[in-house]
């Protein structure tokens, strides 16, 4: 999957209440909760900022995510290696 894909790639997450947490993405589950590493964590207002070593975001509280170009190639490596990786030989 793609998010699974961006382990380690920085990561940007908005939550529904505005708050914003900027992070290299750990891991994540089939309901997309995260954790993240080197987290810097910005108020709605975006005049508070907390340093975070690492932090648990539930999924159902996310807004949206930004993932850098990279996560997308990595995918399509994944995908690649997947159809060499099959043995079918396909007919």
């Amino acid at each position: 999957s793609l998010l699974k894909s961006s382990t380690t790639l920085p990561l940007l997450v908005e939550l529904k209440s505005g708050t914003t947490y900027n992070g290299r993405l750990i891991s994540c589950d089939t309901y997309m909760n995260i954790n993240l590493r080197d987290v810097v964590c910005t108020s709605k207002d975006g005049d508070k900022f907390w340093k975070l070593t690492e932090c648990y975001i539930r999924g159902s509280s996310i807004k949206y995510l930004r993932l850098p170009e990279e996560a997308v190639e990595r995918v399509k490596e994944e995908e690649g290696r997947q159809w060499q990786g099959n043995g079918n030989g396909g007919g």
